[in-house]
């Protein structure tokens, strides 16, 4: 069965390049009307631009789709709402949003300046969370909406010299799961990307046979399921170069140490167990962790009595 957008409205932020123009050119291939936001900024976010939006609204327009441009930076709530506002204005509503903006001030951490920290932060999670909440009522109202974040593996797992970036990408993580939850009973499912893809944010920082292999448009697949009509909800998936896994967070057996075992020196005795992967198990909820580990206590305290 073939995936279309017919009658849906997207919005992609940083839209204007690389992944984002991808993914806005093939849901409008696929039916979608696109808000094609992009504030036009260089790759560490400063300048700006409505030129780069502009192009892809042509490109759109050209092969018979319906779309308008935005500039809107991410990190202003109030810009943010008037692009919703726009997008409404011209189309009624708003299924889709795709959180793809974001910028780069790599360094060490010893080396870097909180101002590029904070900056980053603003961009990736805040500028998230603020185009989330400007189209969280207009999806609550529809009781349909699609949200998809954009993480790194660089959060997921560590990379050198991206504190800045690693950290707020590994936070989306931790915001899909709160807008999943929340936005359950609405039919509002949200998704996180670890995009693997030759843009300006990775030019110079892969080997040129690689960035061949890994172009936006192996991407785009996977960005485009995430926010279909029968999406999954909670998912985070990597994609790059045509391969694809999904990441979750995962938790160990509980081991209950009592009496004198429940020390500095017990934890350390126990540590192997504690940290045994063959027992690991996922969680739909926090109430899930919390409940295991109530569990373990009061088997524990049973056992002793």
């Amino acid at each position: 069965m073939t995936i279309r957008f017919d009658g849906r409205v997207a919005i992609v932020t940083g839209a204007g390049n690389g992944l984002g123009r991808v993914h806005a050119l093939e849901l409008a291939r696929r039916g979608a009307k696109l808000v094609i936001n992009d504030f036009g900024g260089s790759r560490d976010g400063k300048g700006g631009s409505s030129e780069a939006a502009q192009k892809v609204v042509e490109e759109i327009r050209a092969a018979g789709g319906e779309a308008i441009s935005n500039g809107a930076n991410v990190c202003d709530f109030a810009q943010v709402q008037d692009m919703v506002a726009q997008a409404k204005a011209a189309f009624g509503r708003v299924d889709v949003l795709i959180n793809n903006a974001g910028i780069l001030r790599d360094k060490t951490f010893s080396k870097m300046e909180m101002a590029d920290f904070q900056a980053v932060v603003d961009v990736h999670l805040t500028g998230s969370a603020n185009c989330s909440k400007a189209v969280w009522e207009t999806m609550r109202e529809q009781n349909y909406g699609r949200i998809l974040m954009t993480t790194s593996a660089s959060g997921l797992f560590g990379n050198f010299g991206q504190a800045n970036y690693g950290a707020a990408k590994m936070a989306l993580v931790g915001l899909m799961h709160m807008l999943h939850v929340e936005g359950a009973k609405n039919n509002i499912r949200v998704n996180t990307i670890a995009p693997i893809g030759a843009t300006r944010m990775t030019e110079d920082v892969m080997p040129p046979e690689m960035l061949a292999a890994v172009q936006p448009e192996k991407v785009t697949p996977a960005a485009l399921f995430l926010v279909s009509e029968n999406a999954p909800s909670r998912i985070t998936l990597s994609a790059g170069g045509g391969a694809f896994t999904s990441t979750r967070l995962v938790d160990t057996e509980p081991v209950y140490l009592a009496g004198a075992d429940c020390s500095v020196e017990g934890v350390a005795e126990h540590f192997a167990s504690i940290t045994d992967w063959d027992t690991q198990r996922p969680y739909e909820h926090s109430n899930g962790q919390v409940q295991a580990l109530m569990e373990a206590v009061m088997n524990g305290l049973k056992a002793t009595a």
